[in-house]
């Protein structure tokens, strides 16, 4: 690494040493960047995400305790924005929830669908609809900490190893979170009548960047 270490730098930061804080953005905004990159899919709200980001974090540097690294610190920063950046352009559209959420629940909804293309039919429209309401009010009524884990996944569709660097706990308490909130919302469902009783809640499936692993915190 050249230069003074992050915390040298952070330190001499906090006594009003600008230069000081101009490693610390060289060093990481190249990273800060492909992050913000990744979840916004723009490059030019990337590059203002990560400014802000690192106005954020300059504005807050008295209040770094150092009990996780520099890194870690703006990695969160950056992600919170994007994702927050990603919900207001999602406000006035609709989202629709993975399949695994439900464990397969509607699926006889999308028998009624062509394989032309055509839209649904109004049958499969209004089951769709029903579903989304009780699975939306499901997700509503789960504990914040299992709510947000699952939305982070479901919604944001983010990675085990970046939903745990977002809420800082180990990937195994991502693991057996994520197993809690589909549970919950799949026993909602059924006792609502939109999924089979003998249907098995499903445990987090993997996407591209996970790892499997057994086990995990509650």
């Amino acid at each position: 690494m050249d230069g003074p270490s992050d915390d040298e730098a952070i330190s001499r930061a906090r006594q009003g040493d600008h230069d000081a804080f101009r490693v610390l953005v060289e060093r990481y905004q190249q990273r800060a960047f492909r992050l913000a990159l990744r979840v916004l899919r723009d490059e030019e709200a990337a590059r203002d995400a990560v400014q802000e980001a690192f106005l954020k974090v300059y504005a807050s540097l008295a209040r770094f305790e150092g009990r996780s690294s520099f890194y870690t610190w703006l990695y969160r920063v950056v992600l919170n924005l994007c994702l927050d950046l990603k919900r207001r352009d999602r406000s006035a559209r609709h989202v629709e929830w993975n399949e695994e959420i439900a464990g397969g629940a509607g699926a006889e909804a999308d028998t009624d669908e062509t394989t032309d293309g055509a839209p649904p039919s109004p049958h499969t429209a209004l089951e769709r609809a029903e579903l989304r309401e009780h699975m939306t009010a499901a997700i509503e009524e789960l504990p914040d900490a299992a709510r947000r884990t699952l939305l982070l996944r479901e919604v944001d569709g983010l990675s085990y190893d970046e939903i745990s660097r977002a809420l800082d706990i180990p990937k195994g308490t991502v693991m057996s979170r994520l197993y809690y909130a589909r549970r919950r919302v799949q026993k909602a469902l059924i006792a609502a009548g939109l999924a089979a009783a003998t249907e098995e809640p499903r445990k987090p499936a993997g996407r591209p960047g996970d790892e499997p692993e057994a086990g995990g915190e509650a």
